[in-house]
């Protein structure tokens, strides 16, 4: 009877023998590892309230006031989005173009050492401060009006656009605009043709992703006067009128889901075009 040729499933071992646990640690283990005692330490130590609550009654009384809708409301609330949408779509188009030159500028593969490490600090700094502060700090310096929501979602969004826009950078083969820069392109022609190609359709998927929760948070900033429908949330909260609560939150997700399907009709577009159009430089 011929033996089965070596690396066959037939001649490995039926108990391939078992490493030590400490040979088994890598990077990926040892962060799940992490993770999962995270996980355990915080639910042992969050506690809940005292009170003997009949959460289902509580949950059933909600959604009694909550739902129907109140449609009355609906032209007030629709001048509010529209609002909303100018505020989401002002700030999104103003954080668009700084994090341009902040995500090339954080980018390790394009930037000196220095201008990424400075670069990446300000992200960090941004992002360390939530919307709803950014907006505080906007309605104390520009007013109580909408100028001051398109600030403070600006700021904000730079924190996230610039580190999404960079890793973007990052993600292009460089030896791409290189080569190009070998051939004769100058430094715009080479990120024209060598890099913004690839780099293109993660930008426009992260900027549509930063105008849907633009206008998810230009709903929230009007709280503190940031202007938006935040006020009529505010209003019919404090008030408790749940049924008018829920008529805005179902104009805000037909606003988001439309903008879903258009996102995801754009970078379709965007990755049938990449594939199909030529790489050339300009004469």
């Amino acid at each position: 009877m011929n033996a089965p040729p070596p690396g066959s499933p037939s001649s490995l071992p039926l108990n391939p023998p078992s490493r030590p646990w400490y040979e088994r640690l890598n990077v990926i283990n040892v962060t799940l590892l992490i993770f999962l005692l995270a996980v355990v330490f915080s639910g042992a130590s969050i506690q809940g309230s005292d009170r003997d609550l009949n959460v289902w009654q509580n949950l059933t009384n909600f959604l009694r006031e909550f739902l129907p809708p109140d449609f009355s409301v609906l032209p007030r609330t629709i001048e509010a989005l529209i609002e909303t949408i100018e505020i989401a779509v002002l700030s999104t188009f103003c954080s668009i173009i700084i994090s341009l030159l902040i995500g090339l500028g954080a980018a390790q593969t394009l930037a000196p050492p220095w201008l990424v490490v400075t670069m990446r600090m300000l992200l960090n700094l941004i992002r360390t401060i939530p919307s709803l502060i950014w907006a505080v700090i906007a309605v104390v310096a520009l007013g109580a009006t909408a100028h001051a929501g398109v600030a403070a979602l600006t700021l904000y969004s730079v924190g996230y656009l610039g580190k999404f826009f960079s890793e973007a950078f990052e993600s292009v083969d460089i030896n791409v605009a290189r080569s190009l820069r070998g051939i004769g392109a100058d430094p715009l022609q080479a990120f024209q043709f060598g890099i913004w190609p690839h780099a293109k359709p993660l930008i426009w998927s992260h900027s549509i992703w930063m105008l849907e929760y633009n206008i998810r948070s230009a709903s929230i900033i009007g709280y503190v006067g940031a202007g938006g429908l935040g006020l009529q949330l505010h209003a019919y909260q404090e008030f408790q009128q749940w049924d008018r609560f829920a008529t805005v939150l179902l104009c805000i997700l037909s606003v988001v889901t439309l903008l879903d399907f258009l996102g995801e009709w754009i970078r379709r577009r965007i990755a049938n075009h990449n594939r199909n159009a030529p790489v050339s430089i300009a004469e």
